[in-house]
């Protein structure tokens, strides 16, 4: 039996496949959506909706995005919204994705004590969706740490703009 090793894949672009099927899916626009869970179960992938609708999490060094270093941006995968540029990404080996900054426009917060812990939950400012929590252990300039669930992020390169 012969062992193989797996050919690091470059990412060009990470394709929202929901967003075809998603009527309130837009980059450009802005305006707030008050959306319920029920229609958002109807338009979502059951993971998606999981993590983005109900806060659930996935699992540590799977998502797509926890060791993903090309230049572009990163959106909302429910509804489009600019969340992060790649700029602010760093290798925090947490097993998520993570930044020390996000778009003041993207994001907003709500304390979450669920699981016995207090935490800072990170929600899509346009369509309220769990995209993962913050903390105060990342790097220079914030020291914040953005650990995000890759599900809930979309990336378009620069190049692709």
């Amino acid at each position: 039996m012969c062992s193989q090793t797996k050919k690091p894949v470059k990412i060009t672009h990470m394709e929202n496949i929901e967003a075809k099927n998603n009527p309130y899916y837009s980059r450009t626009n802005t305006t707030k959506l008050n959306i319920s869970n029920e229609e958002w179960k109807k338009i979502l992938a059951p993971d998606l909706y999981a993590v983005a609708r109900e806060a659930a999490t996935e699992r540590a060094f799977t998502g797509k995005y926890n060791e993903f270093d090309e230049i572009g941006d990163y959106y909302c995968a429910v509804c489009g919204h600019h969340l992060f540029r790649s700029t602010s990404k760093f290798a925090s080996s947490c097993g998520w994705p993570s930044f020390f900054e996000a778009d003041k426009e993207g994001v907003y917060y709500k304390r979450d004590v669920t699981y016995g812990m207090e935490r800072v939950e990170v929600l899509c400012k346009r369509c309220d969706s769990h995209l993962g929590h913050v903390f105060d252990d990342g790097p220079k300039p914030t020291g914040l740490r953005y650990c995000m669930n890759s599900i809930s992020l979309e990336f378009v390169p620069d190049s692709q703009k």
